[in-house]
């Protein structure tokens, strides 16, 4: 948007009418009675409607159009007085704003929706998350690391994912199971001495019931897993799980079925030997709920495709050669069609205008609040909204070549290219899995061959204690749980993190891209300067232009208008009112011809801007749209708008460069705009007239330097270059696909969030390598113990329900240090 922009007159927005309005009771549309439109009466009340074609439909079955169902409280409304919204094609009708503000939050909650697991079209590929490298044509786990693939190109369809949804039910069957499991096994430890209550042998065949749905059903796919791992021979976390789990499982069917085979000092009282049913459920529990988590972090990468996607119309109005116009579905559109566009229609694909005239919201291309105005072959773009006037369009790109899929493609491609952290797990697994495997078999061999009688006894528990307590599932525990508890702590700041990668890779970037509208200021223009030459005074001068802007719901006007009321001044209205396409208005306020625009305007009126020239200028360099007035056909001033600078930038660019951060700003915006407030905010570098291509391309740049790169911005043209960079910064004020996009959300848009989620992100890495130490010490000291070393010295054996305990122990270890994060103070 350059800084001479000219603006036009657009009637007032209708999409959330006032209280009192009149309503075309088929289409919805806001009916202005005045305006001579087709009108019919029934029953004793008149009708309005927006056009003939409305007025017949409504005349062949007006009890279907006369009333409608609130879908929010349930109560019956008229149509054509009732507030009024549109979702996914079709009008809904409530009885006050409150219903339509509930409506409109979880649309889904009133229509009976309920969440279907997606799914993927045909002809969908699949890919892991963590290795790109693999590609399959179905859905299934990764040969490398267990992990559930993915679609390589997520579809619009809502709905959690089958495996989110599958593991969900399993956590559920493994937690209910696992408490009573707990209780009868640990209660003696609490005070409760379940054991004794209802026996020793009774409480084992109890624990065996409550244990064999977990493992038998629940741990199915960790064995799957497992057993993938060890046919591909790429041991990882699964390995261990399904050995830990198996094992503690089979340890204790045996001792419950034979328990007259171990030796006596792994008898507990009244000669029952110890069963461990409960560190097999409670493994099996813990690594869901990692599981679980995980996942549903996982979603969200799906849901800022599905937001870009929702940004185009699900169908368009095609006009065929006889001129009839019919809605037919998006995927029937082809190039060379001739579409209808009505106001408030998002345009359906790329092509060009052929007829009308109207204002589009491209902010979802330009990053920039102010409409543009299209006329007769002027490009529109799939995706962007028109506002207030009727075109028709040729359409040229569909489908994949629209700018909105190239878009999408981008985005899905730069969130593919990402490897998580939870990486460093299997990474560590990879070489943990096959020692501890060995190490288990060498126990047994070594007490089997060496060990007292008897030594086959002393060989099964050995290994299935050095399993047990090798068992990994605080290593799934390690990163969720800091990441569930960091995430909490940044929402209480106004901090919103996506995953744990984010974190951590925003500890160590040293590059922070900020985009301008929005991010570094308001997003919203305001009047800032009134200069009237001699002869007129400044309020009236204003009162001139108010008037004239009257009625638009052009950003500019509305900041004059709204400066004028701020003033007190009452603000008359226009006649005679023309708009002259990218230079400005005009028309007759208080009986005064009035003109606003550009420097443009002014020459085609006959005015030289003279001297007012020299103080536009000064006004743009200091960031602000300057407009002309001419009153009566002479030059009489100079009305000014601006985007104001966020009150906390300054402090937090300052904040930001303390923590050795070089900010650089890439924005849509002019060159002029741009470094004004660049310069009055200390920022490092400039890039001005960026397209949402040209920021994905300086991240790519950035990066492929080796530079760690953060992106901060709030559009939906931020979206490519926000997934692109090592960690992606959205204000909350933006729009949906910018906060979907992002590893990280300021909730407020307040840049001083960026400092406190860089103080965040350095605890809460620091905090995960903590559990992961927490996760694997016990281990590295136990293994050797569990597998007999101190067996010579002390003439013990580790207990698999000591290995248990230490087991258990590394994961309350994890949970305690994970908590922690919520004292941390930012």
């Amino acid at each position: 948007m350059n800084d001479e922009h000219a603006h036009h007159h657009h009637p007032a927005k209708t999409s959330t009418p006032p209280e009192a309005v009149v309503r075309d009771p088929v289409c919805g549309m806001i009916v202005d009675p005045a305006a001579g439109k087709p009108t019919l009466d029934h029953e004793g009340h008149l009708f309005h409607f927006c056009s003939a074609s409305c007025r017949d439909k409504f005349a062949k079955e007006p009890e279907k159009y006369v009333r409608a169902t609130d879908p929010v409280c349930g109560m019956e409304v008229a149509r054509d007085s009732a507030r009024h919204l549109k979702h996914e094609g079709t009008g809904y009708y409530f009885c006050s704003s409150t219903c339509e503000g509930k409506f409109a939050a979880e649309p889904a909650r009133y229509l009976g929706a309920k969440p279907a697991a997606a799914v993927a079209p045909k002809g969908t590929q699949y890919t892991c998350p963590m290795h790109p490298e693999i590609i399959r044509d179905k859905p299934g786990s990764c040969p490398i690391c267990g992990m559930a693939l993915e679609p390589v190109m997520p579809t619009g369809e809502e709905g959690p994912s089958p495996e989110l949804v599958d593991f969900t039910h399993r956590l559920w069957v493994s937690a209910v199971l696992s408490i009573p499991l707990l209780i009868i096994a640990m209660g003696p430890m609490l005070g409760l001495p379940v054991r004794d209550w209802i026996g020793e042998r009774t409480a084992a065949w109890l624990e065996l019931v409550l244990a064999t749905p977990v493992v038998l059903w629940a741990a199915l796919p960790f064995f799957h897993r497992g057993w993938d791992s060890v046919l591909n021979r790429s041991p990882n976390m699964w390995t261990l799980i399904s050995l830990g789990v198996g094992a503690a499982y089979a340890y204790s069917v045996v001792a419950t079925f034979f328990p007259d085979l171990f030796p006596h000092q792994f008898r507990g009282h009244g000669g029952s030997v110890p069963v461990y049913f409960e560190a097999a459920a409670v493994i099996v529990a813990l690594v869901f709920l990692g599981q679980v988590l995980e996942l549903r972090a996982r979603e969200r990468t799906g849901s800022a495709i599905r937001a870009l996607l929702d940004l185009a119309p699900k169908t368009a109005r095609r006009i065929a050669d006889d001129g009839s116009e019919s809605e037919v579905p998006l995927e029937e559109v082809v190039s060379g069609d001739r579409l209808r566009i009505r106001p408030g229609d998002a345009i359906p694909v790329d092509g060009i205008v052929l007829e009308g005239r109207s204002s589009v919201n491209e902010s979802m291309i330009s990053g920039e609040p102010l409409p543009v105005e299209k006329s007769e072959s002027d490009k529109l773009t799939g995706g962007t909204l028109n506002k207030n006037g009727s075109l028709i369009m040729r359409a040229d790109k569909v489908g994949a070549d629209t700018v909105l899929s190239q878009i999408v493609e981008m985005v899905a491609k730069a969130q593919r290219s990402r490897a998580p952290i939870q990486g460093l797990a299997d990474r560590v697994s990879f070489y943990f899995v096959p020692t501890v495997v060995v190490i288990a078999i060498a126990a047994f061999a070594v007490w089997a061959m060496f060990g007292p009688e008897p030594s086959m006894v002393y060989a099964i528990v050995s290994a299935v204690s050095v399993l047990i307590i090798a068992c990994p599932c605080a290593l799934g525990l390690a990163t969720p749980m800091s990441v569930m508890t960091a995430t909490g702590r940044g929402a209480q700041a106004g901090v919103l993190i996506k995953d744990a990668e984010a974190l951590e890779r925003f500890s160590r970037v040293g590059i922070l891209i900020v985009d301008k509208t929005g991010t570094l200021t308001e997003g919203r223009p305001t009047l800032t300067d009134v200069i009237a030459l001699d002869g007129i005074a400044e309020d009236e001068l204003l009162a001139l232009a108010a008037g004239l802007e009257k009625g638009s719901e052009h950003p500019l006007a509305e900041a004059i208008v709204e400066g004028a009321a701020k003033r007190g001044i009452v603000v008359p209205g226009v006649q005679h009112f023309e708009s002259v396409t990218g230079k400005g208005v005009s028309g007759t306020v208080s009986g005064r011809k009035v003109a606003l625009g550009n420097a443009a305007m002014m020459a085609d009126l006959g005015l030289g801007s003279g001297d007012l020239a020299a103080r536009a200028d000064t006004l743009r360099a200091d960031g602000k749209t300057a407009m002309f007035v001419a009153i009566d056909d002479k030059a009489a001033g100079i009305v000014a708008v601006a985007d104001p600078i966020k009150a906390t930038a300054a402090e937090a660019i300052r904040a930001l460069h303390g923590l050795g951060l070089k900010i650089i700003m890439a924005t849509g915006d002019n060159e002029r705009t741009a470094k004004a407030v660049a310069q009055k905010l200390g920022i490092d570098e400039v890039r001005a007239d960026m397209l949402p291509e040209s920021k994905k391309a300086l991240v790519d740049e950035l990066c492929a330097k080796g530079q760690g790169v953060a992106m901060a911005g709030d559009g939906v043209n931020d979206a490519p270059a926000l997934a692109a960079a090592d960690v992606g910064i959205a204000m909350g004020t933006g729009a949906d696909v910018a906060m979907e996009s992002a590893g990280i959300t300021l909730v407020k848009g307040d840049l001083n969030g960026i400092v406190r989620a860089r103080k965040l992100a350095q605890a809460t890495i620091s905090n995960i390598k903590q559990n992961l130490f927490f996760a694997f010490i016990y281990n590295v000291l136990g293994v050797p113990v569990a597998a007999g070393v101190l067996y010579p010295v002390l003439g013990t054996l580790l207990s698999p329900m000591i290995a248990a305990a230490a087991m258990s122990l590394s994961s309350v270890s994890v949970i305690a240090n994970a908590l922690r994060l919520r004292a941390l103070k930012l």
